[in-house]
């Protein structure tokens, strides 16, 4: 791997939000494509502090300076990665559910999925039910994608469905979930699509459901 690329990767798993973009630039610079940039240096560094989090090896606060450290690094790449109509997987609208504030797990989700080959659209957080739906529209979109961290949260991925479903928009979407309380017995209880537990899952979800709709 480019040295480069490899300083890269570790100042995320730091969270040394300061030096990433300059890292990144000196990655792209050396002559590293912008896609392998985004999945050795940030991709690969979001998966290690995933697993270190879940180990209980670091904790939020260290999540969050590496979730700070991903998206300067992000911010600096994703100008550099054209796609078309060509090449895209498809679209993915991504946002955490109203009231949910937590998006680290979203934002290492958006990164694996623009690495796979996704046009992705992101939200932010605490997202009103309406403006997935209106966003989803404003750029054709094949997927929403809903995070919710929080128990109380849930609610607002169903809110989704139910609008589409209210409207009669509800069979131009795949409705994926996901986030801490959530799981299959959830998803198939709201009328979700698809489940996933993790952010590499979310996205192989995400293709087989892409291929399964197109035939």
């Amino acid at each position: 791997m480019n040295d480069s690329v490899n300083k890269l990767k570790e100042a995320v798993i730091k969270g040394d939000y300061k030096n990433t973009p300059d890292l990144a630039r000196e990655a792209l610079e050396a002559g590293v494509s912008p896609i392998e940039v985004l999945k050795k240096g940030i991709t690969d560094a979001a998966t290690i502090v995933g697993d270190q989090f879940e180990r209980m090896e670091i904790y939020l606060p260290e999540l969050m300076m590496s979730g700070k450290a991903m998206m300067a690094g992000i911010d600096v790449i994703l100008p550099r990665i054209s796609s078309s109509d060509d090449v895209i997987k498809g679209r993915v609208v991504v946002g955490t559910a109203l009231g949910d504030v937590h998006e680290i797990g979203k934002n290492i989700l958006k990164v694996l999925l623009i690495a796979s080959g996704f046009e992705v659209s992101d939200l932010g957080v605490n997202v009103p039910t309406s403006k997935f739906i209106q966003e989803a529209e404003r750029i054709n979109a094949d997927i929403i994608a809903i995070s919710a961290l929080m128990t109380s949260t849930l609610g607002g991925q169903k809110d989704v469905i139910d609008y589409l479903r209210e409207t009669g928009k509800r069979d131009k979407y795949i409705i994926m979930v996901g986030g801490g309380p959530t799981n299959k017995q959830w998803a198939d209880t709201i009328g979700a699509d698809g489940f996933a537990e993790s952010a590499p899952d979310a996205v192989r979800e995400a293709i087989r459901l892409i291929e399964e709709r197109r035939g």
